[in-house]
């Protein structure tokens, strides 16, 4: 059993790329067991108020700032994946399409129920985009709305027909089939780096970790779980 280990905080979004590959690759090459915690980003920054511990933050981009600035963070976060926003149905459900913004704004309007992420990235970001598209009185007030964690529960639950979130949590849920992305044009795709700890900028097994998950080694775990690698952070 390995005797050292890091702590890991990180969104949702990665979760099944870390879960399925990363974790047991790293530890058998190093010995170090990695305790993750998850929880959308709005969460993660709650908890770090709070005083939790952590070692690395997997976290959007521009949410590490202020915590650079802070000395929360370490300078330099490696940036390491981006995620685009898709749409999903229980799984043996048609399949709408959605491939442009009509077809989107018409599967929309007619879905029974769309769940979506009060706190995630993805969440945040629908509820904004259904006000620029002027449909936010139609859809939002029937939609399934979660604190957090993955939408697509609520498929499975029989409480929504449709859920937005991040592709690669969409894949989580077995009860799911995703559907799509977003069009192109209404897409968001969010960046997440991995941000060191100012406490544990020092630390050896902090290092490899970060590493590891910048290497090329990594970048296949991220391709097969509907994540993109940052040519910036993954080179392959």
């Amino acid at each position: 059993m390995p005797n050292r280990s890091i702590v890991m905080m990180s969104g949702l979004a990665t979760r099944k790329a870390f879960d399925d590959h990363l974790f047991a690759a790293f530890t058998e090459r190093t010995g170090v067991e990695v305790v993750p915690v998850y929880d959308p980003t709005v969460q993660l920054l709650r908890r770090l108020d709070a005083g939790e511990h952590f070692d690395v933050m997997i976290a959007a981009t521009p949410s590490l700032d202020a915590l650079i600035v802070n000395g929360v963070v370490a300078e330099g976060p490696r940036p390491i994946v981006r995620s685009g926003i898709g749409l999903a149905v229980a799984r043996g459900a048609e399949h709408p399409t959605i491939t442009t913004r009509d077809d989107l704004l018409a599967t929309l309007v007619a879905a029974r129920s769309v769940a979506y992420s009060r706190t995630g990235q993805s969440g945040i970001y629908f509820v904004d985009l259904m006000k620029r598209l002027g449909v936010e009185d139609v859809v939002l007030p029937k939609a399934t709305v979660l604190e957090k964690g993955f939408t697509a529960t609520a498929l499975e639950s029989g409480e929504a027909d449709l859920a937005v979130q991040q592709l690669s949590e969409l894949l989580f849920v077995p009860g799911a089939e995703i559907v799509g992305p977003l069009p192109e044009e209404l897409q968001k795709w969010t960046e997440f780096s991995a941000g060191t700890a100012a406490v544990s900028a020092e630390n050896a097994d902090v290092a490899a970790f970060v590493d590891f998950i910048s290497s090329p080694e990594a970048a296949h775990a991220y391709r097969v779980t509907a994540l993109e690698p940052v040519p910036s952070g993954l080179l392959s």
